[in-house]
């Protein structure tokens, strides 16, 4: 997993970011991870870099929705920068009803949103 998932705060947005295709394994690994990062540096800010990734199948996203169940009642914001259409969607579904934007190939405008102001 260490090839596909990369995740270091930066300033002070968590950067995650995926390569390849993602499977369940593989997010509940990337949730751990930031998890840790959001107790040990009380940032609510995550990027998500999906600009390498490939769509999974719908299950994928799916999975996701259902950690962030568990975690609604955390105070976290996050941008999701995707390369296609599809990954948008999959996004979309991935992160359901929570303060999130999409943003396609532009990771300065993504990080700009994540750290304005609210």
């Amino acid at each position: 997993m260490e090839n596909r998932l990369w995740i270091e705060p930066v300033g002070n947005v968590i950067i995650a970011r995926m390569r390849g295709v993602p499977d369940e394994d593989l997010l509940k690994e990337c949730q751990t991870r930031i998890l840790s990062l959001l107790k040990e540096t009380s940032v609510g800010l995550i990027l998500h870099d999906c600009l390498e990734m490939e769509a999974p199948s719908v299950e994928v996203p799916i999975s996701q929705w259902k950690l962030d169940e568990q975690i609604a009642s955390l105070q976290i914001r996050r941008a999701v920068v995707v390369p296609n259409t599809q990954l948008a969607y999959l996004a979309r579904l991935a992160f359901g009803e929570g303060d999130y934007r999409v943003f396609y190939n532009d990771m300065a405008a993504a990080f700009a949103w994540l750290t304005q102001p609210r």
